[in-house]
């Protein structure tokens, strides 16, 4: 793991854009600050930048430094939730401009998965995460399931779990906002 780990973060520190599982399904991703790097996955995506995007950290402190205000109701849904939670906070700190919704916020997720946590402390910074596939078309559920279309758009696929079968699933989704009031984007 940590060849990979070297080979992603100096991609990832250079601008690039990597392929790599994640705590739910595969994911392109990038330096959650850099907004040229966030408009190529738009781009590999053809996906609308009107469209958000997610990034992932690797601890509560990561955490508490990306958003204004975390609210007290987001540590009881990180820490009871049965599957991994993207929570959408308001103010998001850091960020390239082009990842943070026209509204001003952005879903976060505080992966358990171990190279995750790793790749993001060796960065220092969090890491976008979408679903490894072109914007409309069906998700891909495992390595296998991804089109060689998206695997030659990226600087570098991370060569680790390719061989898993097991179908993943999306975090699910959260919006929480300042008066406490949650709603369910996605299950």
């Amino acid at each position: 793991m940590k060849i990979e780990l070297d080979k992603a973060a100096e991609v990832l520190k250079s601008g690039g854009i990597i392929l790599y599982p994640t705590d739910t399904i595969w994911g392109i991703g990038c330096d959650a600050s850099n907004d040229e790097a966030v408009r190529r996955i738009f781009k590999i995506k053809k996906r609308s930048d009107q469209k958000s995007l997610i990034a992932l950290v690797d601890s509560d402190i990561r955490l508490e430094r990306s958003v204004e205000e975390v609210p007290v109701m987001a540590w009881d849904l990180i820490d009871y939730s049965e599957k991994p939670v993207t929570i959408i906070y308001d103010a998001p700190k850091g960020m390239a401009p082009s990842a943070v919704n026209s509204d001003n916020s952005m879903g976060i997720r505080v992966v358990k998965d171990e190279f995750c946590k790793k790749l993001i402390q060796k960065l220092n910074k969090p890491i976008i995460s979408t679903s490894a596939n072109i914007s409309g078309e069906k998700q891909a559920g495992c390595f296998s399931e991804i089109s060689e279309e998206v695997k030659n758009s990226v600087d570098h696929v991370v060569n680790l779990r390719q061989d898993e079968k097991d179908e993943n699933q999306s975090s699910m989704i959260i919006k929480l906002d300042g008066s406490g009031l949650i709603k369910i984007i996605r299950k």
